[in-house]
């Protein structure tokens, strides 16, 4: 167990990262707290892309890395893969079957990825096919969880999975129970985490999805954008 008493669990791309300058005043601002904050990133990106992505933005070495939508968890600094979830969340997931419907959608363009942990597609001003395919998945009784985000990306997921799930079983199994939590996302693939009920934000820049998500008493609908959100946040909550 990780011995904190804060926990920040945020998506990173339109969410943490997008603002330099509001990052790096979220970042300082964490330096000066007398609080030893955890964090977990919850991330769409495979493994090597969130790596990248962290490089390149120097951020902090997370506690946890959750990522592929929920469907892969990395511990440690040295983000070793818990294969406990791995084996959780691939039962009863059929890639190859989902892929041989998605040939019959020729404008979903599926997205080339390191692996089957999930099957994602770009798609373009075409929600008619996109609710044909969701359609057909279900018609065909093929377990899996659905997810169409920012008016452009589908992703199909274990059913098991997702960034809600994976946020739950990462707090349960390596943080201990009264850990304080503060959730934060942009877009459709986060409505699953933000509507477990812990305190969390639709940061100020969120994609349309959220605009119509369901309010609970924790949720926080911040003004300012990105990681300037997050700020916000945990101001309003914390403070």
């Amino acid at each position: 167990m990780r011995k904190k008493s804060f926990v920040l669990a945020t998506d990173l791309d339109g969410t943490l990262v997008g603002d330099s300058g509001a990052l790096q005043k979220l970042q300082f601002y964490y330096k000066q707290l007398a609080l030893d904050v955890g964090v977990i990133y919850i991330t769409g990106r495979h493994l090597a892309s969130a790596s990248t992505l962290m490089a390149e933005e120097n951020l902090p070495p997370p506690d946890i890395l959750i990522t592929d939508v929920g469907t892969a968890i990395y511990t440690s600094h040295n983000l070793i893969e818990d294969q406990v979830w791995t084996n959780k969340v691939q039962k009863s997931w059929y890639p190859q079957k989902i892929n041989q419907i998605a040939h019959k959608f020729p404008p979903l363009k599926r997205q080339v990825l390191p692996n089957d942990k999930r099957i994602s597609f770009t798609v373009y001003e075409n929600v008619e096919v996109v609710n044909e395919f969701k359609k057909t998945l279900y018609e065909e009784n093929i377990p899996h969880k659905f997810i169409f985000s920012s008016n452009r990306d589908v992703d199909i997921l274990p059913p098991n999975s997702g960034k809600g799930e994976a946020l739950v079983y990462a707090l349960h199994n390596y943080f201990d129970k009264d850990v304080q939590v503060l959730v934060a996302g942009d877009s459709g693939n986060d409505l699953d985490m933000l509507s477990r009920g812990y305190p969390s934000v639709i940061v100020g820049n969120a994609q349309s999805e959220l605009i119509d998500m369901n309010d609970h008493p924790l949720l926080y609908r911040a003004s300012q954008h990105f990681a300037g959100g997050i700020h916000e946040a945990w101001l309003h909550f914390f403070k």
